[in-house]
């Protein structure tokens, strides 16, 4: 028999042939989130950490991603909202409590914040999130602690490339750009081929004054991902800066010169 006899060809599977079907089920979804959440798509990993949630209400892992998305959106409310929500079904989990406890320090509730990353420490919460997650809320009580909790998320993890990129990121909410810059310069040792990293590394030099190494970074991260916004938007501001700049010399010129 030809191995071309059982084959079926409708407008169904037409332009299919020799492809196979991608379940869009709970790991699909979970790893649509993960990555972009790596990929600094904050919004794609809320929607797709949903999806994942629909097939699965009891995936701790989702609707603890669910609450760092809205951290990492700004949206710090609604993330102590869901953290509620998700403590309800899970109030033992390490790092939904720490990501309560970030949320918390985020809107200004540093007791209850310490509170929360306290008991994310008391419930076995080893990992790599949990102690970014009491460096954050130690920064924002201006503890001196803090640097033990970066220090301890990055031996848990040394070679991981993200734990460096989110402490980066921390440290630059909380206006500690040299360190900052630190963090962000070990993510791109660990991962010179991801756009997000050189953006990060772009956000802390332009703040730091460094224009030319800023417009080299996002100059990496464009060239890595063409469509990257964030690139796009700072090669725009060292434009308007550099605008800015030859405008004022210009004009002190013919102040000197009147």
């Amino acid at each position: 028999m030809s191995r071309f006899s059982s084959l079926e060809f409708s407008e169904n599977n037409e332009g299919d042939f020799g492809s196979e079907q991608i379940a869009k089920d709970e790991p699909f979804y979970f790893l649509e989130a993960r990555s972009a959440f790596e990929n600094g798509q904050f919004e794609q990993a809320l929607r797709s950490f949903s999806k994942v949630l629909e097939f699965n209400p009891k995936n701790a892992a989702a609707w603890t991603g669910q609450v760092r998305s809205l951290i990492e959106l700004g949206e710090f409310p609604e993330a102590k909202l869901w953290a509620d929500k998700a403590l309800e079904k899970f109030p033992n989990e390490p790092e939904l409590l720490a990501a309560k406890a970030v949320a918390l320090g985020r809107v200004g509730d540093l007791k209850a914040a310490l509170a929360f990353s306290d008991a994310s420490i008391e419930e076995r919460g080893d990992t790599p999130y949990v102690w970014l997650a009491r460096g954050d809320v130690f920064l924002a009580r201006a503890e001196k602690r803090a640097e033990y909790c970066f220090q301890k998320a990055v031996l848990l993890a040394p070679t991981d490339w993200i734990v460096q990129w989110l402490a980066s990121k921390i440290h630059c909410v909380h206006k500690k750009f040299s360190i900052a810059l630190k963090f962000a310069q070990e993510a791109l040792n660990l991962n010179p081929g991801n756009s997000v990293v050189w953006v990060q590394a772009g956000n802390c030099q332009f703040v730091l004054g460094l224009i030319a190494l800023a417009e080299h970074s996002f100059a990496q991260a464009q060239q890595l991902n063409p469509h990257c916004r964030e690139a796009a938007m700072g090669l725009a501001k060292i434009s308007d800066t550099g605008f800015l700049s030859s405008f004022c010399r210009r004009f002190r010129q013919l102040f000197r010169n009147a």
